[in-house]
């Protein structure tokens, strides 16, 4: 997840800066319906909110028409979780598909990983590679001097695709993942074609 930088385990609450949370306002219409993973300096403002570590945003419901995801990205060493593990990403995929939710979700560019091969290509409408070179994340409300040591994206799933490129490819290389929808995807396209060429 890290790409052999080293992640700070102990703050996982790591604050969505104030320009995304403006777009994913104006993208959803001016108001946020859940955010599941808050905080107590969280900018978000979601008419619901489950606030960890108190609850487990994994553990309740998920039932609203707009969600906005910025997971923790840290390792919880006492629990033995981790983003991937605590499969953020499929909940996200899973209350588009169940409850038609349109859901946003800033996490880290991490291509090689089942999680993004199992719930973002193949299931999500589309995806902005963020130009930030290392995103500024909020630390307990407040700017935080560096950077995320990783890239981030925003991932998009639900079905208004040209206005989410009207409101995120101001801050990165936004792409219509559509065309991957019911595709299989890494090893088994790779053992596919390498049985094709050899027999």
């Amino acid at each position: 997840m890290t790409a052999g930088r080293t992640l700070n385990t102990f703050s996982q609450d790591w604050g969505t800066p104030a320009k995304y949370v403006q777009a994913v306002r104006e993208f959803f219409g001016g108001h946020i319906d859940l955010d599941p993973c808050s905080n107590a300096y969280s900018m978000v403002g979601a008419r619901t909110q489950y606030c960890l570590p108190t609850h487990d945003g994994l553990q309740e419901s998920w039932n609203f028409p707009t969600i906005y995801v910025n997971p923790p990205y840290g390792i919880d060493k006492r629990h033995g979780t981790s983003i991937k593990k605590k499969k953020w990403l499929a909940r996200c995929a899973m209350a588009h598909t169940h409850h038609r939710s349109e859901v946003l979700a800033l996490v880290p560019v991490a291509t090689n990983t089942s999680h993004w091969k199992n719930y973002v290509f193949g299931q999500a409408t589309a995806v902005c590679f963020l130009y930030d070179t290392r995103l500024k994340f909020l630390v307990n409300g407040q700017k935080a001097g560096t950077g995320a040591p990783m890239s981030c994206a925003m991932i998009y799933w639900r079905t208004r695709l040209e206005g989410f490129f009207s409101v995120f490819r101001q801050f990165g290389a936004a792409v219509d993942l559509r065309n991957l929808k019911g595709q299989q995807l890494g090893e088994a396209v790779a053992s596919r074609q390498m049985r094709l060429a050899y027999g």
